[in-house]
């Protein structure tokens, strides 16, 4: 059984991997720079994306890699902070409708 921010990142992939996006999801050692759960790019555009389970939010440590990252140009999404009752993750929409949008131009 996959935990609860597990669920948030198999969504978030299926919706990145449906429109063609470059995606990372690195995995933190403790080396290097803090970075988020996934690093991607789409139509030449660089996103990032932190996945929660329902009722977490970001970190004092992710609030300043979220930051560094928009104040770099990129566009963020934080999803999973809160859960409907149709069981539809917080920030979906906002990353299915950037997706859209970027495809229009």
């Amino acid at each position: 059984m996959s935990t609860p921010e597990g669920k948030v990142k198999t969504k978030v992939k299926a919706l990145l991997k449906k429109n063609g996006c470059y995606q990372f999801w690195p995995v933190q050692t403790g080396y290097g720079a803090a970075t988020l759960d996934c690093i991607g790019c789409y139509m030449g555009l660089y996103f990032s994306v932190e996945t929660k389970a329902p009722g977490k939010h970001l970190t004092p440590r992710q609030e300043l890699t979220r930051e560094a990252m928009e104040k770099a140009g990129a566009t963020v999404f934080v999803i999973g902070e809160y859960q409907d009752a149709d069981g539809e993750y917080s920030g979906m929409d906002e990353l299915a409708e950037w997706l859209n949008d970027e495809s229009d131009k």
